[in-house]
């Protein structure tokens, strides 16, 4: 823990577009600012927008969004090159930035990715993180409010702001850390491909539908009729701006790609299936079912392999596990940071194909930091053992 007094102007309250022209050029003049938002996304497709936070040396803000029905001028603020966003755990604030202005806000940095990246381990909490740089208890009596309702209170006020009012000096902390561990470059890096991971919403819509649990236990065929379905529902949800299980719930969804109902007949008679939902899109429900029974076998869905890993594949495994956590204890960086269980285990299945799977241990940084030492240690280029009076693992040549 680093004790530090960290002083904060009390925050303002703006509801009104005069107040928000005022706060934006301020932080206009700023290299950075911290940012954060509060939003409702229970009854929506898209989550309703209340709160942003913002925070820059001298200044604090608390801008109330319904009160101004856009973000005018602050959407410049979000894009604009020269200026640093600094976020914690950001990515639904940017992906809700991205549902109002059509862009991704950058340049960022965040502090939760930047924190894995020293050594204070994968997501760490924004609480945790302040209490352990600065020595600062937060108040987190607010944490289930209802940020919709009006006016606000004065103390949910207080609580929104101490979201931001701590990020830039966290901040500072990280950001030397980086640079002295020569870390600066990598986690520019993570930000860029978060940002690029944003952008590629469209894309990600047409592979929701392997988020549905047992789309995998599907024959493929109808694992292409899943696919047309959830992005039908995907459109529909968005179209009347309300959560996709008010549509029709996942395992409706996946009993229909089952069955593949053909009528309208057989549509009601499936369980699940509101009655409602079939008078107003039962003809769009069919079309789907269709056009992913109709589609050529080599643009069905790849189901992925269900089989358990041999004997010496999965010990092969748990041993690039145990490398790649000792490589992570040694540089300081969380090991959920470089890989997941499911990227070692489909590296060592991969046997002759491995130089072209498109994992991220097998670029960039992380290749460099632990991706060549795994690859040395499945092709036996490289034997592990255990330092006696250590008990750490150490890697020697095979020559």
């Amino acid at each position: 823990m680093i004790g530090r007094d960290v002083s904060h102007p009390p925050p303002q309250y703006i509801a009104d577009s005069s107040g928000l022209r005022t706060l934006c050029r301020q932080l206009g003049e700023k290299a950075r600012f911290a940012l954060d938002t509060e939003f409702v996304g229970e009854d929506s497709f898209v989550p309703r927008l209340e709160l942003i936070q913002v925070a820059a040396d001298d200044l604090c803000a608390v801008i109330d969004f319904p009160a101004i029905g856009s973000l005018e001028s602050f959407g410049d603020l979000l894009h604009n090159p020269s200026i640093e966003k600094v976020v914690h755990a950001g990515r639904q604030d940017l992906e809700l930035f991205y549902s109002h202005t059509g862009r991704v806000p950058g340049p960022i940095f965040d502090t939760q990715m930047a924190a894995a990246m020293v050594g204070y381990g994968t997501q760490v909490a924004y609480a945790h993180l302040v209490q352990r740089i600065l020595g600062t208890k937060l108040d987190k009596s607010h944490t289930l409010s209802n940020w919709s309702q009006r006016p606000l209170s004065r103390e949910q006020i207080a609580y929104a702001s101490e979201d931001v009012q701590f990020l830039l000096p966290v901040y500072e902390h990280l950001s030397n850390k980086l640079e002295s561990l020569g870390r600066t470059e990598w986690v520019r890096e993570e930000f860029m491909r978060l940002g690029s991971k944003l952008s590629e919403g469209s894309q990600a819509a047409r592979l929701r539908y392997q988020r549905i649990r047992g789309w995998d236990n599907l024959k493929p065929r109808a694992a292409a009729a899943l696919r047309e379905l959830v992005a039908w529902r995907e459109e529909e949800a968005r179209r009347r701006n309300v959560p996709r299980g008010r549509i029709v719930r996942d395992e409706v969804l996946l009993e229909l790609a089952r069955r593949t109902p053909s009528t309208l007949s057989l549509l009601r008679a499936t369980r699940g299936l509101h009655p409602s939902e079939v008078e107003r899109n039962g003809e769009a429900i069919l079309a789907a079912i269709r056009t992913g029974l109709a589609l050529p076998q080599a643009d069905w869905p790849e189901i992925p392999r269900t089989s358990r890993p041999e004997p010496e594949a999965a010990g092969l495994t748990d041993l690039l596990q145990a490398v790649l956590k000792a490589r992570a204890v040694e540089m300081e960086i969380a090991p959920g940071l470089l890989a997941s269980s499911a990227d070692l285990q489909a590296l060592v299945e991969a046997k002759q194909d491995r130089m072209q799977l498109d994992f991220p241990i097998l670029n960039g940084w992380r290749r460099e930091l632990a991706g060549e030492a795994l690859l040395d240690v499945i092709e036996g280029r490289t034997l592990v053992s255990v330092d006696p009076q250590s008990g750490r693992l150490t890697l020697t040549s095979a020559d």
